[in-house]
């Protein structure tokens, strides 16, 4: 790889949140080894999680103390606010990246489409209908909550697009995988800034 499009990243964002709903320490290091350590009190989303960050190659580090006694809501989108605000810290400390990218992902039966650009908009478009109300002890409408929640936290265009699935399971797998390969395209070194406005 030529000099001029070399971008490793190995800075490591660390995000705290406290609130009286949940207690999140994250780390985040988009460029690792696919060091992985992750406790968020559901142990479902534990797993998407970690498909998400092992598919993309990152390191990532996730320990929640939320109100799981009242629901998942809480914990759900405060994990994507905080992984969404590493993300988004992450992306803009890049020198250049490709910024667009999309992976079209099979998962067993189900086919999902997703597309991301790492705009500065935060936009989340996606109909996930599940033929389940929970996967995991997880509520499956808070999928699509983490999804949205991330996009804009994060200030990406996330667009998911199952293209038909019949197991509930592999629809949420194949969505998390197919948001790490193409948030991955997106990441991955550029030459120069690809925005004609001169800055995201």
């Amino acid at each position: 790889m030529s000099d001029k499009i070399k971008n490793v990243q190995t800075k490591i964002i660390k995000i705290n949140r406290k609130t009286k709903e949940t207690d999140i320490q994250l780390a985040l290091n988009i460029n690792g080894s696919q060091k992985i350590s992750i406790n968020t009190g559901i142990a479902f989303l534990d797993h998407m999680l970690e498909q998400l960050a092992s598919h993309a190659r990152w390191d990532l580090s996730i320990q929640n103390n939320g109100d799981l006694e009242v629901d998942d809501h809480h914990s759900v989108e405060d994990i994507a606010i905080c992984l969404g605000d590493a993300l988004q810290q992450s992306w803009r400390s890049q020198d250049s990246m490709q910024r667009y990218g999309q992976r079209l992902l099979p998962m067993d039966e189900a086919l999902i489409m997703c597309a991301v650009d790492l705009s500065g908009r935060g936009i989340y478009v996606g109909e996930l209908e599940f033929t389940r109300e929970n996967i995991g002890g997880i509520s499956t409408e808070m999928f699509e909550h983490f999804f949205n929640t991330l996009a804009m936290s994060a200030l990406m265009t996330l667009h998911i697009n199952p293209m038909y699935f019949r197991n509930n399971h592999h629809l949420v797998e194949g969505c998390f995988k197919a948001l790490a390969y193409a948030l991955k395209e997106a990441l991955s070194p550029s030459v120069g800034i690809n925005t004609t406005k001169g800055i995201l």
